[in-house]
């Protein structure tokens, strides 16, 4: 059975006080509390040959790279190689960090970055998430990388993808024209690529 490891986005904020006011300015519905993302559905889509886990990471409303790496590190050391590992939005630069700085204990059949910021401190800061290090031992232990960004999000900039694809010429990138940051309930696309990564 082939495991997938979703990591989810998030919020990062330089200042406490940003993040009172984004909690006060943020609205909330009950459509919105019970939408069911493409990363709550993969299980169903994928079948009996996955187990997809959706771990909560710590405090995704205003995350911090060191909790987030304690958690991940207990994380990795449950699943099996070959896992094949999907990050969204701040869960995908995680993924980058994580495994551009670290020696990763399993071994990675594949990486999914979905909206993955590629940031500097100027284009799009997210306090400790940002990437301080060159990719190439990404790229190493990643496994197979795909890259997935809509030209009109408008969350994370299209050119963010540009950016990996510049320091991780090997990677596959799937460029979509309409699906904004990926909150959507479907992901076909994904589902379809994960399936064709050799079990």
């Amino acid at each position: 059975m082939r495991q997938i490891l979703v990591i989810h986005g998030g919020n990062a904020f330089d200042k406490y006080e940003d993040y009172i006011s984004y909690l006060k300015g943020k609205e909330l519905s009950l459509e919105k509390l019970g939408f069911r993302g493409w990363s709550r559905s993969l299980d169903e889509r994928l079948g009996n040959a996955y187990q997809v886990l959706t771990p909560q990471m710590p405090n995704g409303q205003n995350a911090r790279y060191a909790e987030w790496r304690i958690w991940f590190d207990k994380l990795i050391n449950l699943v099996e190689d070959g896992v094949v590992l999907v990050g969204h939005s701040l869960g995908a630069i995680f993924l980058s960090k994580y495994l551009s700085e670290n020696v990763c204990p399993k071994k990675v059949a594949a990486t999914f970055l979905v909206a993955a910021p590629y940031n500097t401190e100027n284009q799009h800061p997210l306090v400790d998430f940002n990437i301080t290090t060159d990719l190439s031992r990404f790229a190493e232990q990643g496994g197979k990388v795909f890259l997935y960004h809509s030209k009109d999000d408008q969350v994370v900039p299209y050119s963010n993808m540009l950016s990996y694809s510049d320091v991780l010429p090997n990677a596959i990138l799937r460029t979509f024209e309409d699906r904004q940051h990926f909150n959507q309930a479907e992901f076909p696309e994904l589902v379809e690529d994960i399936r064709n990564i050799s079990l």
